[in-house]
Formats: C-alpha cells, structure tokens, sequence
C-alpha cells in the first residue's frame, strides 16, 4: 500500500471527496420521505454513517485513501461525447460509491475491507466510465505485485465497453503513461511499473481458468444467462490479499438467474438480515409507490440525472413508454431500473429487528403457551418457536433452529453463501447442529417435551405437514395430551389456515416492540427477510419462499405462525376480524 501520493495534490485547493461522500451519505439517510434518494440508496447511506460510529471493531475509515481513488480518477480524460471539462467530473452519488469502498480499511493490515461490490443503477448513469477509472486505479496505485484486471461479460462486445474507455484514457493521458509506464494495446493495457495487466473475458472464453485476478469487473450482470463465468471468477481470488469483485448492471427480466440472486444478497445485507462486513452494495430504484412517469421520481434511479440522462431523453423514452406495453416495460427495467415481476418482502426487516431483546424462558411461566413447529430432514433448517401473550398483550417469541452437520460442508456455489451464514450462527449459538446428514427430530422432540415439562401452561404444538410431523404427533400425543384435547396437531399450510395468525404477526411486528418481543435470533431475522406473501383477491395471505431465490429459508417464520395460530382461536373469539386489528395496530 502506498504510504505516499504520487498523483493526489497536496494543497489547500484540493478536493476533499470523503467530505463529499459523507454529506452524500447525511442528505441520503435524511430523505425520510424518499423525495430523491429510495430506501435501498438511504439504507447504505446509513450503513456508512453507522459504521463510522462504531467502536472496537476491526475496520477504520481512511480519508486518504477516500480521497485519492477520487482524485485518481478525476485526472482521467472524458473518452465520450461533448463535456464542459477536459477531465471527468465525479458526481456525489459516484464519490459516495468511491469513498466508501476504498476508504474503508482493514486495521491490522491497511488493505481494503471490501473485497465485493454490487452497483445497480438505470442506463446512462456512467457505470462503464466510472469502472473504467476504478480498472486503472487498481492497476496502478494499489502496491499489489503483479496485478491482473478482468473485465468480464457476457460476450467480448459488452466487455469492450468497460475496457475501450480504459484504453482511450490511457492512450489520451502521456503523463499517466509516464507516471506508472502504461502501454495501451489492442486487446490488452500493461503497467509496466509493477507488471500489472488489464484485459477482457467472457462467458464462452475456453481459458476461463487458471486466473488470478486482483480486480474482476462483471459488466451487466443481468445478461449472464448462467453462474459460469461469476464462479469462476469467485473461485479465482485465493492468492490475492486483497481482491474485489466489482459488478456493475441495470436491472434485468431474468429472477432465476446470478445477478437476482447477488442483488437480493446485497438488499439483506443493506436491511441487515445479513451481515456481510466485505460486502459493499448500493441500488438505485424507484420506491414501490412511485409514479414512473413522474419526473421528480427519475433521480433515484439515475443518480447523475439531470447530468445524465438528460430530461430530454427520459421525457422521451417516456412518452415512447406509455404509447406500448412493451415501451413500458423496457422503461420502467432499462431507464428506471425496476425489476419486473419481483415479489417484495413481507415483513420490513429493520421493524423486525426493533422487536428483538431479551426473552427468557422464565418469561413464559404463568402465561398460555405454544408451540410451532417446522420440521426438515436434510437441507432445510428444522425451526421450533414457542408463542405466548404477555399480561399486557404483547407476544413473546423464543425460537430454536437445528440443521445437520453435513449440511455445513456443502460445496456447492449455490449453498456456499448460506453455509457461511450457517458456521457462523452455529459458532453464536444462534443454529443448533446435529450429527450427520440428517436432522436428528429425537432432539427437537426431547426440546419439546422439556418444554412441555418446565411450563405447565404450554397447551398445544402445532407442526407443518411434513412426514416425520404425523408421527412425532401421535408419540407426544400418548404422553402430553390433557383429556381429549390433542396436544399435538398437524397444520396443511393453506391460505386458509395461515391467513389470520400470519397478518396478526404482520400487524404486531409494524407497531413495535409494545406488541412483539422476540429472542433476537440472527436465524431468524434472515428469515424474516426472506419471506414474501402471495396475497389473494379475497383479503387472505400465504407467507412463501421467494420464486427467485432458492437459498432463502423461512422455516422459522412458517414455525412463527404455527404457533400463533390456535392463540387466535381464543384472542379472536370476541368477534373482532383480523383484518380490523391490523388495520387498527398498523394506524
């Protein structure tokens, strides 16, 4: 890492771009009514103002460094089109971006923290330019011995588009030439200052493998038709110590596919269901109940607007939107940047989290109890949750989660991300494991009538309809039941079934910690990020998996509300709808 600038300048003039980026982050995180900025943008401006107030944690901010990526940049020719100055000018949403991911450092060793990058933003908001800059910044300035830059896409074409205007800068720019001994070549750019190299792959190069790269740029990640090319890129970072993966696309049609999936990783990361201290991400959309053709609405997803594009050109596509389905829909994808078709979340993570504390056992004596249960066998988390009213009505939620030990050594690119997840929640004691490649349902059971033994109170346990469910059933049943009444029951999950004790959990969770307590569960507030709703034209709703998303698990939200569902039997028999209450709890 370079101690001292060799192309920052060092007077009273200069730039302070990390002021820059942190009025940016303040003004974002201040747009509580979304006027400019939508809650994904204001979600990582408040991760970046909550990460500067943190102590004792292994991560500082360096305005050096914060600086110098910008003014590195800003030296940089303009390539493209007409423009008032020789050299670019970075607007606050990109020094934001900028100052972020390379002012945070790691402080045992001074290399960056963030070693992955997601930016999404609508067409003509200068990601190619801008990334064209970071490419030669990482090439050149970041000590790293023999660095290698891939700029990657789905064809050659597309990834010219990042490595052209990187080319043009340097052939444009003799004192960088001179400064780090660049050489501009037809397929490829060459530092000779430290033997670093910039050059182009994509989906269907046969030499794939057998890279090492320092920096990996993935230019429109919504065009990757499969995960090849990302994971072998992802594979490829071992031996560097600090490596980024820098995605860059606009939202696209395909949700079954990589850049979906990277996307919805980064939205948990932003509403903190997920901590992912290497993992830098920003979107740049509309709000779900933004007008599209409203024109003040167009800045949040194009941060450079009225910069670029110009109203001219987004009136246009505008008026070219509304006269055909298919105009609109390519509006709305390409110049507002919204995925069509996505299903949002259900329940607001951050409203989740404010629910959490402390929530003992001992909490639970004296009051009605219950159970829910979902059960799994192999690659699903096996989720208990026990439910009860306090004397002021409030519900408190204690929740265990197991999973089989085989399932942390998955291997799989598409489990990697959740095994992380998985060691480190069994690491907190958050995820409970058991030996083997199955779930050992002898342990949940035993919890289950330890339960039943310390709280007299517990009246019922209310399982999913898996397999192992009806049998488990009829055992606890012999033992536990209280006259006729069965304490363990069997529940099809069904609209039907699910609808009330699901928007009672909806409602609860919108008020606040004065209607839900729950035990803090890291596993269980990702879940809650999660889980979506379909919702039926007659008023009833289904807490679901997301289609797009195959990783995702909601097994404790499904237990959540298995357990709330024989307590509306009783809270709802004064003749009270559901839909009341929650009209009533969300006002």
């Amino acid at each position: 890492m370079a101690s001292q600038p060799t192309h920052s300048p060092e007077t009273e003039d200069a730039k302070n771009f990390a002021a820059i980026a942190l009025d940016y982050a303040r003004r974002a995180a201040a747009d509580s009514k979304g006027k400019s900025h939508c809650k994904f943008v204001q979600q990582a401006a408040e991760r970046h103002l909550r990460d500067l107030r943190r102590k004792d944690w292994p991560f500082v901010f360096d305005e050096w460094h914060a600086n110098d990526v910008c003014d590195f940049i800003e030296k940089l020719p303009h390539v493209e089109g007409q423009w008032e100055t020789p050299t670019l000018t970075l607007e606050p949403a990109q020094i934001f971006i900028l100052a972020v991911v390379f002012g945070w450092r790691r402080k045992e060793d001074g290399k960056r923290r963030f070693t992955a990058a997601y930016i999404e933003m609508a067409r003509k908001g200068a990601k190619s330019t801008l990334t064209a800059g970071v490419s030669l910044y990482c090439t050149c300035c970041e000590d790293e011995p023999g660095p290698l830059t891939l700029i990657g896409a789905t064809t050659g074409d597309q990834a010219r588009k990042v490595f052209n205007p990187a080319r043009l800068m340097v052939k444009k720019t003799p004192a960088l030439q001179e400064a780090f001994d660049l050489e501009a070549w037809a397929r490829s750019i060459t530092c000779g200052l430290n033997g670093g190299t910039i050059h182009t792959i994509n989906a269907k190069s046969s030499t794939q493998d057998g890279h090492n790269p320092h920096l990996a740029v993935l230019d429109e990640l919504h065009a990757h038709s499969d995960r090849g090319l990302f994971d072998v890129i992802r594979s490829a970072f071992g031996a560097r110590k600090q490596p980024m993966l820098w995605m860059i696309t606009t939202a696209g049609f395909n949700m079954h596919g990589v850049c979906f999936e990277q996307r919805s990783f980064t939205l948990k990361v932003l509403e903190q269901s997920v901590s992912a201290e290497h993992w830098f991400g920003i979107v740049f959309s509309l709000d779900e109940d933004d007008d599209p053709y409203e024109e003040r609405n167009w800045v949040k997803a194009n941060p450079l607007y009225p910069v670029t594009p110009t109203p001219e050109y987004m009136r246009g596509r505008a008026i070219e939107a509304k006269a055909s389905p298919g105009g609109e829909t390519e509006f709305k994808t390409k110049n507002l940047n919204i995925w069509m078709g996505a299903a949002s979340a259900w329940l607001n993570v951050s409203a989740w989290r404010a629910c959490g504390g402390q929530v003992p056992l001992k909490a639970f004596r004296g009051l009605d109890c219950y159970l829910g249960a979902d059960l799994a066998d192999k690659d699903d988390v096996c989720s208990l949750v026990l439910a009860a009213l306090d004397t002021d009505g409030r519900l408190l939620l204690k929740t265990w989660h197991w999973l089989p030990e085989a399932a942390l050594e998955r291997a799989s690119q598409t489990e990697r991300e959740n095994v992380t997840l998985y060691r480190q929640w069994r690491d907190e004691r958050a995820l409970l494991v058991t030996e083997g490649d199955w779930i050992d349902h002898n342990k949940v059971e035993r919890k289950i009538r330890r339960l039943k033994q310390a709280l007299p109170g517990l009246r019922r346990a209310t399982f999913d309809q898996f397999a192992a469910a009806q049998a488990m059933a009829v055992r606890l049943n012999e033992d536990l039941s209280d006259g006729d009444e069965p304490f363990a029951v069997v529940l099809p999950k069904n609209a039907r079934n699910v609808t009330d004790p699901a928007k009672d959990l909806e409602a609860r969770h919108k008020v606040g910690p004065s209607m839900l307590l729950h035990d803090d569960n890291p596993v269980m507030t990702w879940m809650a990020g999660n889980v979506v709703v379909r919702r039926g034209v007659d008023q009833t709703i289904l807490p679901k998996k997301p289609d797009t998303d195959s990783k995702a698990k909601i097994d404790g939200i499904d237990a959540a509300v298995n357990a709330i569902a024989p307590m509306m039997e009783t809270t709802m028999d004064d003749g009270v709808s559901t839909d009341d209450w929650l009209a009533a709890a969300a006002a």
